[in-house]
């Protein structure tokens, strides 16, 4: 079935060597099995979580999770036909734990692989994936718009649904954090809650902060800018929903800080702490924080109505394509923070 599709025995992909630097490498492209997908990578959009293998090498690991891409095979027992573009899900998920019974597929207790971490991911020109991670999209929509379902909207929507279940009339946000999932937060509050909602976004990059205001945010620089003197020139003492894309301690004492009554602090960024007195932060003004992980599959569908309605809004936050013989320049300026999402287009 390969040879007929033409699929080659090699390809190219990326490893991660340590000290920031990539090298492009061959490898035997692998054959799909029972329910299984062999995907030709279209684009894979960089991810800050990939800053470890960045820094400390990825060994012979492909990485990689951000997939859009076309079937180019599809093993036994498969539905997919080859041809079929679409992006894939981070996790591989068994379908049949209590948590995957309950559609929170994000937090599947029996999952398979994690792409891009376990197993070789999409900065290689072929991956191997069990079919039910894979997302059809619609054959107009370009491959690097595709990668925005998943860490951008996928993550970001799925924060403000978890914040949602605490607090119904969420009316102003803070986000912690100009990244690209903060980035991604900010354009599902404009989209899922209204323009109308005054998101304010606190970052050190003043690059970031001003993508941030291109898509409707309110930049609050957090080394020369007060939050508070900002909110009371709106005529806000508090916001009613925080998010952290920072994975930083301070940031989200500032969140707590800021946040008013029956409001809700959502962590989206790993890493750092947050340190609070029960009374007077949490019973008193009855202030919940919580965690969102990644999204679940489910919310792709949603998502891809969301995308094809705000495309062009959406796209703002791809600052940057490139090859994928440009892999290092593509890193270097992604994890160097002066850009927005970078997609490598292969």
């Amino acid at each position: 079935m390969l040879n007929q599709l033409g699929v080659p025995k090699h390809m190219k992909s990326t490893l991660f060597t340590g000290g920031g630097k990539v090298a492009i490498v061959q490898k035997e492209v692998p054959q799909p099995g029972q329910g299984q997908l062999l995907i030709r990578t279209k684009a894979n959009a960089l991810c800050g979580s990939d800053k470890g293998f960045y820094v400390n090498g990825s060994g012979e690991h492909t990485p990689g999770h951000e997939i859009a891409g076309v079937v180019a095979a599809a093993g036994p027992e498969t539905a997919a036909k080859p041809g079929t573009p679409g992006v894939v899900f981070l996790m591989d998920f068994c379908g049949e734990c209590r948590s995957c019974k309950q559609g929170r597929t994000n937090l599947c207790t029996a999952k398979r692989a994690d792409i891009g971490f376990s197993h070789d991911g999409g900065y290689g020109e072929y991956v191997l994936i069990s079919e039910n991670i894979f997302f059809p999209i619609d054959a107009d929509l370009s491959f690097s718009d595709a990668t925005l379902l998943l860490d951008i909207m996928g993550t970001g929507g799925h924060a403000i649904r978890r914040a949602s279940l605490v607090r119904e009339d969420i009316e102003s946000v803070l986000i912690a954090g100009a990244g690209p999932i903060g980035l991604g937060i900010l354009a599902m509050v404009k989209i899922i809650l209204g323009d109308q909602c005054p998101v304010y976004v606190t970052d050190m990059n003043e690059y970031r902060l001003e993508l941030a205001s291109k898509l409707g945010g309110i930049p609050v620089h957090a080394g020369t800018e007060n939050l508070a003197v900002q909110l009371s020139a709106d005529g806000l003492s508090s916001v009613d929903a925080a998010f952290d894309s920072s994975g930083q301690t301070s940031a989200r004492q500032a969140c707590i800080r800021h946040l008013g009554k029956s409001g809700v602090l959502v962590c989206v960024g790993h890493g750092g702490e947050v340190a609070l007195q029960v009374s007077p932060d949490l019973i008193a003004p009855e202030r919940t924080v919580t965690g969102s992980e990644y999204f679940t599959f489910q919310e792709l569908k949603t998502n891809a109505v969301y995308l094809r309605k705000h495309r062009e809004y959406l796209s703002q936050i791809i600052t940057h394509r490139f090859p994928l013989s440009q892999m290092q320049e593509a890193c270097d300026l992604f994890f160097g923070g002066q850009c927005g999402k970078v997609v490598v287009e292969l």
